[in-house]
């Protein structure tokens, strides 16, 4: 016997309390400020969804509305305002801002898109196995963190997920009655890669590799892949490319051929691999990908192709390969899914086993599960910033309004923007990209030339000052002009 029970859908209360554990996980905290994963992306975010807040609240204080237009300008617009509308939109009716609905909004895209990884799971092998692969997405510490974030890469990948589900209902069955999955899968794909236009790797590898399973050499002939490649195409072209090109340029010039040099050094493979597995463990990433040896050929190709899109995004962006995580949010599902046959296999060896040995396994299970869900639970309280608002309101208050200030800040100035309403230029940070870019080389210009014509100098990040002894020594030659708990402001006045 199986320590699973063998009545139909006896699976579906596990469902239930998986995408319930989920949803609880992603709701602890939930109206701690937006600094506990990437603080400067999601306060660019929340920037931006303030901004639209404001132009659509009515008697607002004009002097507000222009403030925050001018920081949404600040921030740059790299993606769409998608997720961003939506929120400011609801903090309308909200009665404000809150840092609670974006946090809720990603939550339940998460758990519709785990719903699709689901029964995409279920299809190719078996709700029992799609039940360790749920598991994985849902209750990871990384996932649980990064999937209820303020950034488009949530949203980008819950609309991934189920977009590839649809592209495999509609492989099951390649017909002229087929339409419907055909065009939703290009609509949500296309959407994904709209959302942020990184997903287009993944979301291209993926479908050029399931259509040439399914097609073959007569793909061509098929106008409902003509269909899914225009949705999936030209709602990212239009923007990225007809609509932003100047933006698109600069990033790919910046982020692309300015770094693609360390795609040379084998020290990048390692630190991507090291990187991964603290984000998705190390052993799981190889299990997983096993388990895609052992996958049934539909879900084994759509797999391979995922995995080749990912591996072409890293060698494009190799920077942010180990040093941003949320670069990584769309492997949860790929892993997820590839962990699905190794679970199979798992299971078909266990249900050989005696009771004893079944029941000592679903315990193994339970436990797991449990110290996953305990870890992500304790990620998320491990640190309180709900003091960070008021200190950077006192700062905001401390600059006159139309002073000139430049700041050696953290999150390029946007916690204080967003908390202080104040706008400050950057002193340049001493940080890895800056040795990356530079080779070395001193990359901040003279003091003088940085700080002409401004009136003050903001420091709160003193780690930064400490690292620059050049810069702490002519500070000492200035008056404070205000100074408090985290910060001192000085007087560039002559």
């Amino acid at each position: 016997m199986s320590p699973f029970p063998s009545r139909p859908r006896a699976w579906l209360l596990i469902l239930v309390i998986f995408l319930a554990l989920g949803g609880l996980l992603r709701l602890l905290d939930l109206d701690d400020p937006p600094l506990d994963f990437h603080s400067t992306r999601q306060l660019r975010n929340s920037l931006v969804a303030r901004d639209i807040y404001y132009q659509l609240l009515p008697n607002a204080d004009p002097q507000k509305v222009e403030l925050a237009a001018s920081f949404h300008r600040a921030v740059g617009q790299y993606e769409p305002p998608i997720i961003e509308s939506l929120v400011g939109w609801t903090y309308t009716w909200a009665g404000g801002e809150n840092p609670s609905i974006p946090r809720l909004y990603q939550t339940l895209f998460w758990l519709l898109s785990g719903l699709a990884l689901f029964d995409l799971a279920c299809r190719a092998i078996s709700p029992w196995a799609a039940l360790f692969g749920l598991a994985y997405y849902l209750i990871l510490p990384f996932s649980v963190q990064a999937s209820r974030s303020f950034q488009p890469d949530p949203l980008m990948t819950s609309a991934f997920i189920i977009g590839i589900y649809f592209l495999y209902r509609w492989g099951e069955e390649t017909t002229a009655k087929n339409w419907r999955w055909g065009i939703l899968a290009g609509i949500f794909l296309g959407f994904a890669v709209l959302v942020k236009i990184v997903i287009a790797f993944l979301a291209g590898g993926a479908a050029v590799a399931f259509v040439l399973f399914s097609l073959g050499r007569r793909f061509w002939k098929s106008p409902q892949v003509w269909a899914m490649a225009g949705l999936m195409i030209l709602p990212a072209f239009g923007y990225y490319v007809l609509g932003h090109a100047g933006r698109s340029s600069e990033y790919f010039f910046s982020w692309t051929v300015a770094l693609i040099k360390q795609i040379a050094s084998p020290e990048f493979y390692a630190r991507w691999l090291g990187f991964l597995g603290s984000l998705l463990g190390l052993t799981v990433i190889f299990l997983s990908l096993a388990g895609v040896l052992l996958a049934p050929s539909r879900l084994r190709w759509l797999l391979l192709g995922a995995w080749g899109g990912y591996l072409l995004y890293g060698l494009t962006l190799p920077f942010q390969m180990y040093t941003h995580s949320y670069y990584h949010l769309q492997l949860v599902p790929l892993v997820a899914l590839g962990l699905v046959p190794a679970a199979n296999a798992l299971l078909e060896r266990i249900k050989a086993q005696g009771r004893g040995w079944q029941i000592l396994f679903a315990g193994l299970i339970l436990l797991l599960v449990g110290y996953q869900a305990w870890a992500s639970r304790s990620t998320l309280l491990a640190e309180d910033f709900r003091h960070e608002p008021a200190f950077w309101s006192k700062i905001g208050e401390a600059i006159p309004a139309d002073a000139k200030v430049i700041a050696l800040t953290q999150d390029y100035g946007y916690r204080l923007m967003y908390y202080g309403w104040r706008k400050v230029e950057l002193w340049p940070l001493s940080t890895e990209l800056s040795r990356v870019r530079s080779g070395g080389k001193q990359a901040a210009a003279e003091f003088a030339d940085l700080t002409a014509g401004k009136d003050y100098f903001l420091v709160t990040a003193f780690g930064q000052l400490d690292k620059q002894p050049a810069l702490k020594d002519l500070l000492q030659n200035y008056p404070v002009a205000a100074q408090g708990e985290g910060f001192v402001l000085y007087d560039l006045k002559p």
